[in-house]
């Protein structure tokens, strides 16, 4: 398997004329998976060697705003850049409790209707990931109110066995989450690349001696 990182922004707080907001790209198999999609991401990508609608993939580490405010631009621009298709997967969007609401206020409140299905994956986070005083319940924003154009996304709760939450898995890998402290509930993600067979040829060593 096939794996490469491009960093489009490192910078902290917000962008520079050289340095954009936190994003970045892990590219397999031809797709784009996004973590983080700070403010000029879209422009970022652009600048690189990689296409936006190729990501089918995004995963949000925390709601600063430094790490999403990216997001509903990219999502309107790959819109305009798609052309309607029924048998489009959604693209699948992970990040902590409170993500699927901003995304479908933005888009609401904007006027913006996208040409492809989207899901919000939500992860749950626990009450030791930031100082008591910061932490927020998001759970009862979304109540029955589902976007035309979202699918219906998982709400995700911490594994107590492997204290992680699996968000991913298929033949070649598994993508965990992880939880992290910061001001506002984080989550760390751990890409693993499953265990594959190797391809020595036992018996011609054992000819060979």
């Amino acid at each position: 398997m096939s794996m490469d990182i491009t960093f489009l922004g490192t910078g902290s707080a917000y962008p520079s004329p050289t340095r954009g907001a936190s994003a970045l790209v892990l590219r397999r198999e031809g797709e784009c998976w996004l973590f983080d999609c700070g403010e000029g991401t879209q422009t970022q990508f652009m600048r690189s060697h990689l296409k936006a609608g190729r990501v089918t993939k995004i995963f949000i580490t925390h709601l600063h705003g430094d790490h999403f405010f990216g997001l509903p631009g990219l999502l309107c621009t790959l819109s305009l850049q798609s052309s309607p298709d029924p048998n489009k997967p959604p693209v699948d969007i992970y990040g902590p409790l409170g993500l699927r609401n901003f995304i479908r206020r933005s888009m609401e409140l904007s006027h913006s209707q996208l040409l492809f299905p989207y899901a919000v994956h939500e992860l749950v986070p626990t009450q030791d990931q930031c100082p008591a005083e910061e932490f927020k319940e998001f759970s009862c924003l979304d109540g029955d109110e589902v976007s035309p154009q979202a699918a219906q996304g998982r709400i995700l709760q911490l594994d107590p066995v492997e204290n992680s939450y699996l968000l991913v898995e298929d033949e070649q890998l598994v993508l965990k989450a992880f939880r992290l402290f910061h001001r506002i509930p984080s989550f760390g993600f751990v890409v693993e690349e499953k265990p594959r067979t190797g391809k020595l040829n036992v018996q011609k060593l054992k000819d060979l001696g």
